[in-house]
């Protein structure tokens, strides 16, 4: 099979809603080079940002609280090394405000101005910038109404310590009020073949108020990549070992829809993590997908997916082998659940 490798170094580019900057067509996710899938190799994860900036991948999306700060540090020593012209395009998307603790537990979020402030000003020091390109909240504080926290992430664009105001994981409801405090670049939300709630209210919400979404889990944590095998074995420190979608009678059903991705894949004479990025891609040009890509060979098959065409008769033959609210399972377990303003 003759694989789609993108383009690189000239990648199409998308703009993050009406007010926020033109970004590639795929941004790349950092989460797993420092936690929750698992041991990751530092030295691969450095080569595979240096590798996605000189690809063309601009965006770079992380959260400060991912491993306490060790992804930001990681993307600061990668950027430190790449090519000064690689550096001077990359753009840095970063969630705040989920409270950890030494064991790496969680404790919910904050959301107040002071605490907004506080974390922005250790990111700029983690990541080696003198501002963030998209700053937003990971999940909306309870006890925080969202004007005040957006209203903060505004001050600070003023400052010039951030440039953009992003969302994440927020409802209809949610995305309007802080549309109204000051403009919103982008929401950061789960969007994928199997993961499709945003589709009813969310998603035309965002587009009417020239919103733009960055899509991760695009592949399902790897569920849908077509590289998950049904006998595999996570490590203890891998979250996936307690996601619902990833257990038993559910990861059977789920792998069973992949098998179905697969044939229509195989008769494209591509990949089924191109196809399911190629999916997300096709759904509108205001969607930026962020692929979650550890390793260098891992990026090139997700750059692919920028060369693969889905016409009329593609999109009803993914859509009738992988239908919309076919996956079993809900994406996170309960307690993170909760914490989904998106969900309510």
């Amino acid at each position: 099979m003759n694989l789609p490798t993108g383009n690189p170094g000239n990648l199409p580019t998308r703009s993050l809603g009406t007010t926020g900057p033109r970004v590639s067509a795929l941004g790349l996710g950092c989460m797993g080079m420092s936690a929750l899938y698992g041991d990751a190799d530092r030295a691969e994860s450095i080569a595979t940002i240096h590798a996605a900036l000189d690809a063309g991948i601009t965006l770079l999306d992380t959260g400060d609280f991912y491993a306490m700060g060790h992804n930001e540090m990681l993307i600061g020593e990668a950027l430190r090394s790449a090519p000064a012209a690689a550096r001077e395009k990359a753009l840095t998307s970063v969630k705040f405000g989920a409270l950890r603790d030494p064991d790496g537990g969680w404790s919910g979020y904050d959301g107040r101005p002071q605490a907004v402030r506080n974390f922005v000003a250790y990111s700029l020091q983690r990541l080696g910038v003198d501002h963030i390109d998209v700053y937003r909240i990971a999940r909306i504080d309870p006890d925080v109404p969202i004007e005040e926290t957006v209203g903060a992430i505004a001050e600070l664009v003023e400052k010039g310590h951030v440039r953009h105001i992003g969302l994440s994981e927020v409802g209809a409801d949610t995305i309007r009020r802080a549309a109204a405090t000051a403009p919103v670049s982008d929401l950061q939300i789960e969007y994928s073949l199997i993961s499709r709630g945003i589709e009813d209210d969310i998603l035309p919400t965002a587009r009417e108020l020239g919103i733009g979404v960055t899509a991760y889990g695009v592949l399902s944590r790897g569920l849908i990549s077509g590289h998950f095998t049904r006998d595999r074995q996570l490590a203890a420190n891998d979250f996936r070992g307690m996601s619902p979608r990833f257990q038993g009678e559910n990861l059977q059903h789920n792998l069973d829809l992949v098998e179905q991705l697969r044939k229509i894949a195989e008769q494209k004479g591509v990949s089924v993590a191109q196809i399911a990025i190629a999916w997300v891609l096709s759904r509108g040009e205001d969607i930026v997908p962020l692929v979650g890509a550890r390793r260098r060979d891992r990026l090139t098959e997700a750059l692919g997916a920028l060369d693969v065409t889905l016409d009329a008769a593609d999109l009803a033959a993914i859509e009738e082998a992988v239908p919309a609210d076919a996956a079993a399972g809900e994406r996170y377990p309960a307690a993170q659940m909760a914490h989904l303003d998106s969900e309510r």
